[in-house]
């Protein structure tokens, strides 16, 4: 039969409306409708509209199997309509068994032990960015924005979510205002999208467009979302007021402070907002994780300041940021005479504001300003003999300022220019850092090359600059995956000032292969061995100054649980530039090897457990390391949880600087024991509203058991001269219990209730339970406090004043 010319292209119209999210390429699309009726966000989809959407569905599963399609008695079905303020999205998941379905409550931004849905957004379909946001099946919203460098779960936006379990399986229904998200100014949209479900129960992530777990990018892997035309972004102005109280008690007193401010978020174009806080509050962010440090290095802690995590993708580039520098400890140190006492030197510096400008273009240009200024700080002296306080500068006013402009192209390629400065007023340090970050990928995303190129710039009494260069390739595609590193930094480079690197005046290089299996075997539901190889070379003498052997696996059983091992072997002795806090003076640091596996149960089921046990071997007479970390934890039910966590660890014959004596540098044979305790734990009451608890009890000490002095040569030969004690008992206390309760979104209202204390000490108590009565008779320090937030949407709050 001859199919005539108008007959073939309606047997073409009606093959593609068959297919339905094809497009000739094999990419899926969906199209979507203007609607001019109100929805009802209820999780019902009972609106006449909705029957005339078009249809996502046919999903791939992404693992463990991966590229199977969905069972078809839980298959997915997902609907996109949209107005002049937002796009809907309706999704009907079927589950053959509905009450199986998991539905842990938990808070925000955390996953759980639940099923979920999501949908990723990439307003400008350029393969580089999606706005990500999550509903768990109990309600829970969780939303991210994401780049093949990982997902920010920090970013938080206002939108609405409903879910309803019904005898079919669930429902979602979900409203993202235009504000919420990024896109370009044409008429006719056309966006980058995929659907995410995943089923708790058997650990399977589908999709709706098919993601290739061989290709070593995801975000190019997503369909297309047609039919949303002229549309704009509404004004991008929010407010977020904040009012807090806090009572602290202790054994000097109880004192109370009232604090007030304001964060401002505001849209200048279509691409880029501007956050500014007004007198920050962050004393409700979590306690840090303060151990006993006997190192030459200090103690790096995690950023949970909410404004200097969210939406910080483009200040990361580089590595050039450790932002707890920001209102961190004063950057000098009183200069107290022989008849004077230091009364009081403060742990930090108060940040009295900050801004933020980040945002990409449609072109694929980032670009990200931030400015922080910290205010004046003084040390307070008495002198003995007189009692006379006087104050001392040891932070002037300073200005933080990180500038970056990040240009993306063919997709998952960029390149980045990053620069850092930090300003004192007067005659105090400033610092500038200049770098260049380039990752290029291979078309297919197969193969991968990238680098960096890093200047430093001192000012103060003695300026100074330095360098560092850094270059990797690698092939980032299939089973077999492999790249070669090398890296060399100045002794010169310094980052410090806003940013932290502990070691300079180096050279490395560094190898990994690895393979993985895509799909499931007999055994696995994935399965990732590694091997690694590293060597890093002091610049001035060539030294080794840390070179070993690596290789690990880490599998997933077909029953879900988690097992890992591996061993690290250092063949040659190694030498530590910095222990002896003299430069040019390393450390000898022995051959060793060490062992570790880690077991963690499914968490899908109440009670799961988490085990790992380590040892270390040291070709040093009685050096051994070993440790134990076991964590259990018991779901009662999707309301309770409770995780207890140990960690043990044991040093025997520990080698380390204590002090100097004379022109000897003295080195400590110390055996250290240390004990971590953990409680974590949460009550939710709804979806909207948990209480939270998080306890940590850090014991440990160091007993010396022979003092050395340090040779020329890196040796050490015994000390029987020096006597002074210089063992350490250090016990540290923390308890938070909160509440949290999202009365409206964006709008929080938080209870806390925290204590803490630690004490030191240079005799040693070898009772857990002396020390754990100890640190509780050492001034323990009660903090109440209660804190507002409330959102207020620019549009909105126009509205209220047109009514008055």
């Amino acid at each position: 039969m001859i199919l005539k010319k108008q007959h073939f292209t309606l047997f073409l119209f009606f093959s593609f409306s068959i297919l339905g999210t094809f497009d000739l390429f094999g990419q899926k699309k969906i199209n979507t409708v203007r609607i001019n009726e109100t929805i009802s966000v209820d999780g019902q989809l009972d609106e006449a509209v909705w029957r005339n959407a078009s249809i996502a569905r046919d999903f791939i599963m992404l693992e463990p199997e991966n590229g199977v399609p969905e069972s078809p008695d839980r298959r997915s079905e997902v609907k996109v309509i949209y107005d002049d303020n937002a796009v809907y999205i309706g999704a009907i998941l079927y589950d053959n068994d509905p009450s199986k379905i998991e539905k842990e409550i938990t808070q925000r931004d955390n996953f759980g032990t639940a099923d979920h849905f999501g949908i990723f957004i990439n307003g400008f379909n350029d393969g580089q960015q999606d706005f990500r946001f999550f509903v768990s099946a109990s309600g829970v919203q969780m939303d991210c924005l994401a780049t093949e460098n990982g997902e920010d779960f920090s970013w938080d936006a206002i939108w609405n979510s409903e879910v309803k379990i019904t005898d079919f399986g669930w429902v979602i229904e979900m409203e993202i205002p235009y504000a919420a998200l990024r896109f370009s100014k044409e008429k006719i949209q056309k966006w980058g999208v995929n659907f995410f479900r995943e089923i708790r129960r058997f650990r399977q992530k589908i999709t709706w467009s098919k993601i290739d777990r061989a290709v070593g990018s995801v975000i190019n892997q997503a369909g297309i979302l047609e039919g949303i035309e002229n549309i704009k972004t509404p004004t991008r102005l929010f407010f977020i007021p904040y009012t807090s109280g806090y009572v602290e008690s202790n054994d000097l007193g109880t004192e109370s402070t009232f604090k007030a401010g304001m964060d401002i978020k505001y849209g200048i174009n279509d691409s880029f907002t501007l956050d500014a806080i007004l007198v920050p509050d962050f004393g409700q962010t979590a306690f840090d994780n303060v151990e006993l440090n006997l190192g030459p290095f200090e103690q790096q802690f995690n950023e949970n300041r909410p404004f200097f995590t969210e939406g910080t993708d483009l200040f990361s580039k580089g590595n050039l940021v450790y932002s707890r520098r920001i209102g961190g400890p004063p950057s000098t140190s009183p200069s107290a005479n022989e008849n004077e006492t230091v009364e009081n030197y403060p742990n930090t510096v108060n940040l009295l504001n900050a801004l933020k400008v980040s945002g990409r273009t449609s072109e694929g240009l980032g670009i990200g300003f931030l400015n922080a200024i910290t205010e004046k700080t003084y040390a307070r002296i008495r002198n003995n003999e007189t009692n006379e306080i006087r104050e001392e500068l040891v932070e002037p006013l300073s200005n933080y300022n990180i500038l970056v402009f990040d240009q993306r192209f063919n997709q998952n390629s960029s390149v980045t220019f990053i620069n850092t400065n930090v300003t004192r007023v007067g005659d105090f340090r400033d610092a500038n850092v200049t770098g260049i970050v380039y990752n290029v990928n291979s078309k297919g995303n197969k193969y991968n090359f990238s680098g960096d190129l890093k200047m430093s710039s001192i000012y103060d009494n003695a300026n100074g600059n330095g360098y560092s260069t850094y270059i990797n390739f690698g092939k980032t595609y299939g089973k077999y995956r492999y790249s070669i590193a090398s890296l060399y930094v100045s002794k010169e480079f310094d980052i410090n000032d806003l940013g932290i690197n502990f070691i300079t005046n180096y050279h490395n290089v560094a190898a990994n292969f690895n393979y993985r299996i895509l799909n499931p075997t007999k055994r696995y539901n994935s399965f990732r061995l590694n091997a690694n190889y590293y060597l890093e070379l002091e610049n001035t003498t060539g030294k080794a100054q840390d070179h070993w052997i690596n290789m690990n696996i880490n599998s997933s059983t077909l029953k879900n649980d988690f097992i890992g091992y591996g061993f690290l072997v250092s063949p040659f002795v190694t030498y530590n530039f910095y222990e002896s806090r003299v430069p040019g003076r390393p450390l000898a640091f022995p051959a060793s090897g060490n062992a570790w596996i880690y077991f963690s149960s499914n968490y899908n089921r109440k009670f799961a457990l988490d085990i790992e046990p380590s040892i270390r071997i040291f070709d040093q007479k009685n050096r051994l390391n070993y440790g134990l970390f076991v964590s259990p934890r018991y779901r009662f039910n999707d309301k309770l949880t409770l995780i207890y966590s140990t960690n043990f660890n044991r040093q025997n014959s520990d080698m380390g600087w204590v002090d100097f004596s004379e022109n000897d540098i003295i080195l400590a044979e110390r055996n250290r024991t240390t004990f971590t305790n953990t409680i974590s734990g949460k009550y939710a009451l709804n979806n909207k509203m948990t209480l939270n608890l998080t306890t940590r009890h850090y014991w440990s000490f160091a007993e010396n058991v022979q003092f050395h002095t340090l040779l020329e040569d890196g040796t050490f030969t015994p000390n029987n001269n020096y006597t002074n004690n210089k063992d350490a008992n250090f016990n540290l206390w923390n308890f938070d219990l909160s509440y949290s309760w999202w009365f409206a979104p964006g709008s929080q209202i938080t209870a806390l209730y925290r204590n803490n204390a630690q004490n030191f000490s240079t005799e040693i108590n070898k009772s857990f339970g002396s020390n754990v009565g100890n640190v509780f008779e050492d001034n323990l320090n009660h903090v109440f406090s209660v804190s507002l937030r409330y959102f207020i949407d620019y549009n909105k709050a126009k509205n209220w004043f047109k009514k008055v």
